[in-house]
């Protein structure tokens, strides 16, 4: 969060998302039966196939559980799924001692303000556009789109920009 320096983009190695209000737009649909709907964007589907793809690791970390989500994160496959978690911060601990990632290469993304937790234990907090005020003003990157319409996209090209750009060795020659 603001006031400590974030982590390299390139250095991450973990990314965490929230679901409601972040790989969706936030809205709840409900039938008489229940909650019957979940929109997910594509391009941000594709973004995280890509990131995967480049060797980051990542997780869904949820307040509610829902079937529309494990099967869009099965879809992706994402392996580290955590719904009807009421504390994310030590699903988070746990996962990345599990997983043995440094807690500061990680990064989230989220929305509101039951993520301010998390967002203080990562190395690299970002918000959606549209997420809480105190959410981001404590994020060390902010997207442009709201949640569930291409902010993950726009996260997930960020770090994939920063893992091509060339390293500086510090030697000339």
């Amino acid at each position: 969060m603001k006031g400590r320096r974030a982590t390299p983009w390139a250095r991450i190695e973990l990314l965490v998302l929230d679901v409601d209000g972040v790989l969706t737009d936030g809205l709840l649909y409900y039938s008489a039966r229940g909650e019957a709907l979940k929109a997910f964007h594509v391009r941000d589907g594709h973004g995280l196939k890509l990131l995967a793809a480049h060797g980051i690791t990542l997780a869904v970390l949820s307040g509610r559980r829902s079937a529309a989500v494990r099967r869009r994160v099965r879809e992706l496959g994402i392996r580290h799924l955590v719904q009807g978690c009421a504390d994310k911060l030590a699903a988070f601990e746990q996962l990345t001692r599990r997983l043995a990632i440094d807690p500061l290469a990680s990064a989230c993304l989220v929305d509101d303000t039951p993520d301010l937790p998390l967002m203080s234990a990562v190395g690299l907090a970002a918000a959606v556009a549209d997420a809480h005020p105190l959410v981001r003003s404590a994020a060390d990157w902010v997207s442009r789109a709201p949640g569930g319409r291409g902010a993950v996209r726009e996260l997930t090209d960020e770090l994939l920009r920063a893992r091509a750009r060339p390293r500086h060795s510090g030697r000339r020659g």
